[in-house]
């Protein structure tokens, strides 16, 4: 992520209209996230077999939730993500608070970083280096729908 900090990220517009800040680090923070879940198989980076990686997702404003070593899948079940989850820690998060989102599946690192010959996915890398274009787009979108 950049070095600035977010405040300093969008311009002085914002301090206009409060409500601006918010929005924009909300929409960016979901936008992150979308693009971190986004499948392997329709363009996004994130290894898909049994959806069990996609769905240990989680999100907190306490901690950067751990990865489990006994989080595995199981044969044969199918797995699901509700990103309503994640849409109310960021909702529910004010401005000083920090956003963690992590996966808990207990091979999350070696699908992140590669291992056993098996390469590095960086879905959560190449997603969070994307933070300063997700901010100057929506940046964008709250300045003309506030008419600033």
């Amino acid at each position: 992520m950049a070095s600035l900090s977010f405040s300093a990220q969008v311009s002085g517009w914002v301090e206009k209209v409060p409500e601006a800040v918010e929005a924009v680090r909300n929409q960016s923070a979901a936008d992150v996230v979308k693009e971190m879940q986004t499948l392997n198989r329709e363009g996004g980076r994130l290894p898909f077999e049994t959806g069990f990686l996609w769905a240990s997702l989680m999100a907190s404003t306490a901690a950067m939730p751990s990865i489990n070593p006994n989080a595995q899948p199981v044969d044969g079940r199918a797995y699901s993500f509700d990103f309503g989850t994640i849409e109310a820690v960021i909702a529910g998060s004010s401005l000083e608070d920090d956003l963690f989102f992590g996966y808990t599946a207990a091979y999350a690192g070696h699908q992140e970083y590669g291992a056993n010959g098996r390469p590095a996915a960086g879905f959560v890398r190449l997603a969070a280096q994307n933070w300063d274009v997700h901010v100057n787009r929506n940046a964008e979108k709250v300045r003309k729908a506030f008419g600033l």
